[in-house]
């Protein structure tokens, strides 16, 4: 499943080839995703310009000015947040891809969404799985507020002492803690495992029971995995590739995750698997002592 890292990365590449782009048509299929898709919606993201790409969380915001309702020409020059400002909202579920690629080009198996930009490209949105979603909210919905009320703040920069207060007021395992989005965003199975090996912190470990030292060792830790997993272009592992086709690198420099039965890359003993909240977890049980 995409994470922060693979999220972050394909909004990255995505942001230079399509801010200014103004979208010609659309095409939706047929099959159902995680949230459906309302065939009004086409007629209002035709003739849209996007004027940006960002991410909250797992989540990808493209920020689309429409047509002036008095008759004017579109106006891409208006600040996100205006009141002509409409929002696609896209989430990659566990296999989603959202991409750039020339409109001459064959489409993938499994591609739902498809925009012809103004430059002869196309954006397209591919999900075998279908856990994903795009969706369209109209001009004057915030879309922040809208995601904020499930999402925690990004784990770069977190102040200290609401991050402890957080995980020291669950007695749930420091595993569940993590894939809890409303405790820090975009963190997920991978990100989790990996973060609490550079912790040295046991995933069955509870909340409750770390010290404030402890806390901020896996508040640092979290934004150093990420931010290196940003820089390596997340991790490919299956059918993950960033905006631009291109696949990441960081499943080279996984510590733990996916190494059940090898040597711990720091002392050598042998990383266990084991099922805790409700994900397979790797740990290494010498440096993760619980």
């Amino acid at each position: 499943m995409p994470e922060l890292p693979e999220v972050e990365t394909v909004v990255r590449d995505l942001r230079p080839l399509l801010v200014g782009r103004t979208i010609e048509a659309m095409w939706a299929g047929p099959a159902k995703l995680r949230r459906a898709w309302k065939r009004a919606w086409g007629g209002q993201v035709v003739g849209s310009t996007v004027a940006g790409v960002n991410r909250r969380g797992k989540w990808i915001i493209v920020s689309l000015v429409s047509r002036d309702p008095t008759g004017s020409e579109k106006t891409p020059a208006l600040p996100v947040g205006s009141r002509l400002t409409a929002t696609l909202l896209v989430h990659l579920g566990m296999t989603g891809q959202f991409t750039v690629a020339p409109t001459a080009d064959p489409l993938a198996t499994h591609t739902h969404f498809t925009f012809d930009l103004d430059d002869g490209n196309q954006l397209r949105y591919r999900d075998a799985r279908r856990f994903g979603s795009v969706e369209w909210f109209p001009p004057g919905t915030d879309v922040e507020a809208h995601l904020g009320e499930k999402l925690g703040p990004e784990p770069f920069g977190l102040p200290a002492q609401p991050f402890r207060d957080a995980v020291r007021a669950s007695k749930r395992t420091l595993k569940a803690i993590l894939l809890d989005q409303s405790v820090v965003a975009g963190v997920g199975n991978i990100y989790a495992d990996e973060s609490l090996h550079r912790a040295r912190l046991h995933p069955e470990t509870r909340g409750a029971d770390l010290t404030e030292t402890e806390c901020d060792r896996l508040r640092k830790a979290i934004e150093a995995v990420l931010t290196r997993a940003i820089e390596s272009r997340g991790s490919t592992i299956r059918d993950y590739v960033g905006g631009s086709g291109m696949r990441g690198g960081f499943q080279n420099e996984f510590a733990v995750y996916g190494r059940g039965g090898e040597g711990c890359p720091k002392c050598g003993a042998e990383i266990a698997v084991r099922r805790v909240a409700g994900r397979s977890s790797h740990f290494c049980p010498a440096c993760q002592r619980r």
